[in-house]
């Protein structure tokens, strides 16, 4: 999978190209503002004039209309302008201001979004994902703007199954979901670690070519025992020390058993729960779900595929891998 993703992200940089053609044609029900206000229809000054009649845009945009290939341009001007005025800037800072950048496109304009991260994905990788997303979630409060992904938490305990069906999409391929409390080696952030699950699923759509629309970050708030996050005015999650035991497992439970009653063929990943909650899940969910924990099964995969890479790397057979000396 990963060879084809990798010869299809390399074959879009190549060629550089911006197609018009799309697999089939798009159904909107929306019009006027609410196209404009929604980030998969919009297209911001790039409708035609005739879009512009069909869906009740004419008079809500400037007359001017500027092509897809020009907004991507304009935004990578943008960028780059950003990068050579916050040189005198320290690190923190120029990485927040990347994060935003790129974050309100997101908001305004998923498709050009898309596409600017597919282009530059080596680039933008360490903004949407680590090492920036660390501090993305540190700071998650003041930063949040509008909601992305699904919040569960516990005062939502009898609601998921109704809940699970406001999420937009009909069809979900992929869901990554978190609970804070062990988020990138910083801790407990509780709900300020919403930015892994949207940063990671950015991710896979840019590298590994998942349906952007078919993508679902969540968030279990089961409260948090950062005292600090606690007596912060911009935290947005509940103020109650983490839940454990029965009552903890009961959220993840209903969360699970509502998410694969609409969506039964998607994949949920467990990202960053800390040690006695990741393995517990794990083996509580493996052989009734579609489901792996990156932080257990996702690095050990990895550790493996360098430990055999490197006998493959001297040219011997893999059975010679236990004749190998690992430091």
């Amino acid at each position: 999978m990963w060879n084809i993703a990798r010869s299809a992200t390399r074959s879009l940089r190549q060629s550089r190209r911006f197609s018009a053609a799309i697999p089939g044609p798009c159904i909107v029900h929306k019009r006027g503002t609410d196209i404009l206000h929604d980030p998969w229809f919009n297209k911001d000054t790039g409708f035609p004039l005739t879009e512009r009649d069909r869906l009740v845009l004419r008079g809500l945009l400037p007359p001017r209309v500027i092509s897809f290939e020009q907004q991507y341009e304009r935004f990578m001007n943008s960028y780059r302008s950003l990068e050579n005025n916050t040189r005198s800037e320290s690190a923190s800072v120029v990485s927040l201001a990347k994060w935003r950048i790129l974050n309100r496109l997101h908001d305004r304009n998923e498709t050009l979004y898309y596409r600017v991260l597919i282009d530059n994905i080596k680039d933008f990788a360490p903004i949407i994902y680590t090492p920036t997303v660390g501090l993305v979630c540190q700071n998650y409060g003041g930063l949040f703007r509008r909601p992305r992904g699904m919040y569960f938490s516990g005062k939502d305990k009898g609601e998921m199954m109704s809940m699970i069906y406001n999420w937009p999409s009909q069809q979900v391929d992929m869901i990554v979901i978190t609970d804070g409390s062990r988020i990138l080696g910083l801790g407990d952030l509780g709900v300020q670690g919403i930015g892994i699950p949207i940063g990671k699923l950015d991710m896979y759509v840019a590298a590994a070519g998942i349906n952007p629309q078919r993508i679902l970050p969540v968030m279990l708030d089961v409260g948090t025992n950062n005292q600090k996050l606690l007596q912060d005015n911009l935290y947005l999650g509940l103020r109650q020390p983490r839940l454990e035991g029965d009552e903890y497992l009961s959220i993840i439970d209903e969360f699970m058993e509502a998410a694969y009653t609409r969506w039964p063929k998607a994949i949920v990943q467990f990202e960053d729960f800390q040690m006695k909650w990741a393995f517990e899940t794990l083996q509580r969910y493996r052989k009734r779900f579609c489901m792996f924990n990156d932080d257990i099964q996702g690095t050990a995969g990895v550790a493996l595929a360098g430990l055999l890479g490197a006998v493959r790397a001297q040219g011997k057979p893999l059975k010679d891998f236990v004749k190998q000396k690992i430091v």
